[in-house]
């Protein structure tokens, strides 16, 4: 016996006689049902195969098991002969089929196949065809020659590939019987299944709604949402159209007065959702969108009915602490995609904001929609939710591993360029009978070198077209119907609307269309196992899949592909036949989480942290020791985010705890990057700063040093580091891609490091700001949008780093350094030279967060029209741009270090500074922190260090809440030096 997704028991039938002579089309009436679990013969080799292995070992010397995946009972109680076809002169051996008990067989349906499909009808064996089939494989118990020894299990793989038992061979009848079941004849309609939206929701909310009826999926959960407030759990396939049962969820909190806060992974499914909601707002609800590129307005969020949010600026928002208020006020936490419990990235996030939340199931309600996985029960009991769960997608869907030409391993070039092939020819195959295809790769210079090859195929000359070149690429594609789709890519909006309209019927993209932007296609073709350094993940290509089948075009089915080589095929297979398995990702964070909680005032306590823990999926999973988590509270108490305290169980977080929270920084990459600071010479020039940070930076976070680059931006990045030594103020080189020679170099040279391509990018943001001016497509030949995410995540340490200048807890000179820097990032488009920080600072905070896109480029253009360089202008009357209160703007001159007055004297400093200001004094890496009072004071220099690089400069520096001022080469950080 085993469970269909809907958890429906399902009875096994004894097939055998049961082979009926085919209807009219070639399917077969009767329902053939997947293979049994149970008690039957045991899976055991044959010669040359070897028997079934345990986790993670490898079977003479092929692919392992995967380790996170239980080993299946391998026993099969029927003589089973399956076949997949691809060849139209093949046919079963006679022999076979007659000892066969269960034979079946999966082929194409074009017309060439007429004769093979006669062959099978004459003699009743059933079989069942899809449009665009790929595959050729055998799997069963018995031979060719009718034998069946032992009644062992073996896979044939296709082309003649070594045969397979055990697991692997399990693992492709278990595939067999799902494709089989998605190749179910369709019924003529399911117009009967689909409920009025009236007749499940109160009158006034159908108009808030996007259709006027609800779907089986809807219909099935609506009723559970309405009837209760516990926590809800809601599991159908990507495509079912769980969107609306969120609203209605978001819906019902705002009827009983409560706000409601919905959860996206991404942020260009916040742009999706927020479209969806626009309907709301015209009928007066207040809908709020919040992402990691947007700040916060406090007053908007309160004022609120709605928010819509990442998962990380919501988790933010909870670790700010001044909203709290707001927080709990929120009746409905609705989570899209509550699968990526187990995404490694964003995954323990996820978690510890769930499990806060769960603790209280009287104050806010979880509403989470899920894609479909294989312990779906055991999320919804962790949560203490009630399932609705259902297979019903509104097409039918068929996925398929087509097998790849063998090429070496080693060469890069030829694989990409045979999965390139294979996704040419497939898509061909489906636009030449009128249907449209989306194309999913690993990378964004995949994505374009892709749609190039499927342009060309087109017959569009591409000889000599640089795939980097984001215009080119745009202008030749869009030409040939084909269209690209990235998060930077300039032009994705276009191309939503094109292939929405049909203008285009390919579109080549990235995962960000996978996860929840409505862009179906009739075919999805996964061309790549990994996205960026990583294997994708299953639940991934299973989002990936959903977009196959356009129902909102009258089409019924979807075809789903995801392109293998030999080596990875047994393995996605087992994979994909196993499902995905939600496992929490909370064990490789805890010191972050454990942080967080403490910030939060959630726990303060050894006692309390334990509690926390028992409450997390991670410990509902078995992972219930508590020894990490005292390991981590001593590391976080090492590195200074917790403060000392008698009571070794008293957790309490120190300022650069909760600064370390706040901006969400990994606390042991945080640590990996202050430690190496610390052990840097102490730089003698801004050059040399600047140049030291952008090497930690690119050596220190993962993200910077696995950047990958193209071999265009090799040599680009190879000149710009050899800019490094020159003058900042050199003429910078024209705008557009490098030259396509470069002088040649020693082979040291020119081999990449890791982490230089980061570095390169820091570097020319750093020394030649004017490049990045008015949002060109590149700098220096390198993509401008392949350098997005190592700026935002540079920018953010760097952003903590200067933000611990009052703290005394990093150098001064980095504090000085990191903070102007990160302000230059954050601006970059304005050109912003060195010294710039203080006053993009003063243009920020008078713009408020939610206008400081628009309003701080005016007032910094107009400051700079006017002469101005840092913000210690006279005078209390707020600039007309300005957007806070006169009070408001009281205070923040108040906050500046302007008037500040520093002279060094030998072994002394003469200061004043604004009261409470933090006064740091340095020679070499010895520092030492005092409070000003307000009045002019003579202080003492800490004496120097062992001797060293940098051990003979002396300095002083002024740091308030946000501005800064220091002596010696960091003053020229006080301007903006043109």
């Amino acid at each position: 016996m085993r469970r269909d997704e809907a958890g429906v028991q399902e009875s096994v039938t004894d097939l055998a006689g049961q082979r009926r002579r085919a209807t009219q089309g070639g399917a077969f009436p009767v329902r053939l049902g997947p293979c049994p679990d149970g008690p039957g013969l045991t899976v055991t080799a044959i010669a040359g195969v070897p028997a079934q292995p345990g986790p993670g070992a490898r079977a003479g010397g092929g692919p392992a098991w995967p380790q996170d995946l239980a080993v299946p009972d391998g026993t099969e109680p029927r003589a089973l002969a399956w076949w997949k076809a691809a060849d139209p002169a093949w046919r079963p051996a006679e022999a076979a089929l007659a000892a066969a008990e269960d034979a079946r067989v999966i082929l194409p349906d074009g017309p060439e196949y007429e004769e093979l499909r006669g062959w099978l009808k004459e003699r009743d064996v059933p079989y069942r065809v899809s449009r665009y089939w790929e595959e050729a494989e055998q799997v069963g118990t018995v031979n060719d020659t009718g034998g069946r020894g032992r009644t062992e299990l073996v896979t044939a793989g296709p082309q003649g590939a070594a045969p397979a038992a055990g697991p692997w061979a399990v693992a492709a009848r278990d595939a067999f019987a799902a494709q089989w079941d998605g190749l179910e004849e369709l019924p003529e309609g399911d117009a009967d299944t689909y409920v009025p939206v009236g007749a499940l929701v109160p009158a006034d909310w159908a108009e808030l709604l996007p259709h006027p009826s609800f779907n089986p999926v809807q219909a099935a959960a609506v009723p559970v949402v309405l009837e209760g407030q516990g926590h809800l759990v809601v599991v159908a396939p990507t495509g079912a159209g769980k969107t609306p049962i969120g609203m209605v969820a978001a819906l019902e909190a705002y009827a009983r007065g409560r706000k409601a806060a919905w959860l996206v992974p991404q942020r260009s499914l916040t742009d999706e959702l927020d479209r969806e909601l626009q309907l709301w707002r015209s009928r007066g609800l207040r809908v709020v969108r919040l992402t990691g590129e947007a700040a916060v307005d406090t007053e908007l969020i309160r004022s609120a009915d709605v928010w819509v949010a990442t998962t990380e600026k919501f988790e933010a928002i909870c670790r700010a602490g001044s909203l709290r208020d707001a927080l709990a006020e929120v009746g409905c936490l609705v989570v899209d995609e509550i699968h990526l419990l187990g995404d490694p990235t964003r995954g323990a996030v996820l978690e510890a904001l769930l499990a806060r939340v769960r603790e209280d199931s009287a104050g806010t309600r979880i509403v989470g929609l899920s894609a479909t996985v294989a312990n779906a029960e055991e999320v919804a009991r962790w949560l203490g939710a009630r399932l609705v769960r259902t297979t019903w997608r509104p097409t039918r869907l068929t996925w398929q591993l087509p097998l790849l030409d063998p090429v070496d391993e080693t060469d890069w070039a030829a694989r990409a360029a045979v999965r390139t092939g294979a996704a040419v020819r497939i898509a061909r195959q489906v636009t030449d009978d009128g249907g449209s295809v989306l194309v999913f790769c690993g990378s964004k210079r995949r994505v374009r070198s892709t749609a190039l090859a499927l342009a060309a195929d087109r017959g569009v000359s591409t000889v000599g077209v640089d795939a980097d070149d984001a215009e080119a690429v745009e202008r030749l594609c869009t030409g040939a119907g084909v269209r690209l789709h990235y998060r930077d890519w300039p032009y994705k909006r276009e191309a939503e609307q094109a292939f929405r309209a049909r203008e285009a019927d390919v579109l080549v993209a990235t995962s960000t269309v996978a996860a929840g932007v409505n862009l179906p296609a009739r075919a999805v073709i996964v061309s790549d196992t990994t996205l960026g350094m990583d294997r994708v993940e299953v639940s991934m290509v299973q989002q990936m899949f959903g977009r196959a089948g356009r129902i909102g075009a009258g089409e019924r089915e979807g075809w789903a592909f995801l392109l293998t080589d030999p080596a990875e095929r047994a393995h996605w297979q087992a994979r994909l036949a196993a499902g995905y398995t939600v496992r929490s990702r909370l064990a490789d964070h805890v010191a972050d989480h454990l942080l967080a909680e403490a910030v939060q005032q959630r726990l303060a306590t050894l006692e309390e942290a334990e509690s926390w823990w028992a409450g997390t999926f991670a410990a509902y999973q078995g992972h219930d020791s508590v020894e990490p988590l005292h390991e981590a509270a001593k590391f976080l108490a090492s590195v200074g985010c917790l403060r000392p305290a008698a009571d070794e169980d008293c957790l309490e977080p120190s300022a650069l705890g909760r600064l370390t929270s706040r901006f969400m920084v990994d606390a042991v990459l945080a640590d990996d990057l202050a430690t190496a600071l610390r052990h840097a010479p102490v730089p003698d020039d801004p050059l040399a700063a600047e140049n030291l940070l952008a090497d930690l930076l690119s050596t220190c976070l993962p993200v910077l040093e696995q950047a990958p680059f193209t071999e265009r931006a090799k040599a680009a990045l190879r000149a710009a580091l050899r800019e490094t030594g020159r003058a900042a103020d050199e003429p910078d080189a024209p705008w557009g891609p490098a030259p396509a020679e470069a002088p040649a170099q020693a082979e040291d040279e020119q081999r990449p490091r890791a982490g230089d391509l980061a570095r390169a990018v820091l570097l020319l943001a750093a020394h030649r700001p004017a490049l990045f001016r008015g949002r060109p497509a590149y700098v220096l030949g390198i993509p401008v949008d392949s350098m997005t995410g190592i700026l935002e995540e540079a920018q953010r340490y760097l952003a903590w780093l200067g933000a611990q200048g009052p703290l005394g807890t990093v150098h001064p000179w980095v504090a000085v350094v990191a903070a102007d820097l990160s302000l230059r990032i954050r601006w970059r488009t304005l050109g912003a030279g060195r010294g710039s920080g203080r006053l993009l600072w003063m243009c920020e905070r008078m713009a408020t967060p939610p206008l400081a896109p628009g309003l701080v480029p005016r007032m910094w253009k107009a400051a700079r029209a006017r002469g101005i360089d840092a913000p210690d202008w006279n005078g209390t009357t707020p600039p007309g741009d300005c957007a806070i209160s006169r009070d408001g703007y009281r205070a923040l001159l108040a906050e500046r270090v302007t008037g500040t007055r520093l002279a060094l004297q030998g072994e002394e400093v003469r200061v004043w500074a604004p009261p409470g200001a933090a006064i740091r004094l340095w020679s070499g890496a010895t520092t030492t922190l005092h409070i000003a009072d307000g009045e002019e004071t003579t202080l003492l220099v800490p004496p120097a260090g062992p001797a060293g690089a940098g051990d003979g400069c002396r300095g002083a520096a002024v740091f308030t809440r946000g501005d800064r001022l220091a002596s010696g080469w960091l003053g020229t950080y006080a301007a903006l030096h043109a």
